[in-house]
């Protein structure tokens, strides 16, 4: 009953802020921005800059309000305009750079003791070069398959799927240099 009823009020809220009225935008705002910045700042290393990403984007958010139809999640819709946001930012920025020359390196597993706080994990994915990045957060963390991808930042399938690969491949380079610093050893 309680879910029902919160869904209506979210329901409501959107088509009150469909009809212009302030309130309930800033309402809108006010409950997805602290989200909604969390998923631009997988993209955008810079907390500044991924603020100025997220406020564009609920710009596009409340300029096309009128085209949700309540068929999915607000959510949803709301993150894929604000992933939408971040790629053309890193596009304008032209940050999105796509190497194809990191050396090749065994495979290792990651093994229970080798588990870093969230922070540490975040710090690693930030470290990535800013191609690899990208591909890996819309794969892994948005769950954005490789067509998608490909469409999404103009290039082919196999440059994502490289570039996926490699990024899980650095990835990998530094859990290594991670466990050979804490534990001193592999």
């Amino acid at each position: 009953m309680k879910i029902i009823a919160l869904f209506r009020n979210e329901k409501a809220l959107i088509k009150r802020a469909q009809a212009g009225h302030r309130e309930a935008q800033q309402q809108l705002y006010e409950q997805w921005s602290p989200k909604m910045l969390a998923v631009c700042r997988r993209y955008i290393r810079d907390l500044h800059f991924a603020e100025d990403v997220m406020i564009e984007g609920f710009v596009r958010v409340f300029k096309n309000l009128g085209t949700f139809r309540h068929d999915g999640s607000f959510e949803g819709w709301i993150r894929r305009i604000m992933v939408r946001q971040a790629i053309d930012f890193l596009r304008k920025k032209q940050f999105v750079v796509l190497d194809e020359t990191l050396p090749e390196t065994p495979d290792h597993t990651v093994g229970e003791s080798d588990f870093l706080e969230l922070r540490q994990i975040h710090e690693l994915i930030d470290a990535l070069p800013e191609g690899y990045r990208t591909v890996f957060v819309l794969y892994v963390v948005e769950g954005y398959k490789h067509p998608e991808i490909a469409e999404l930042l103009d290039i082919s399938e196999s440059t994502s799927k490289s570039q996926l690969y490699k990024a899980r491949k650095l990835l990998q380079e530094q859990l290594e240099k991670h466990q050979i610093t804490r534990y001193g050893t592999r």
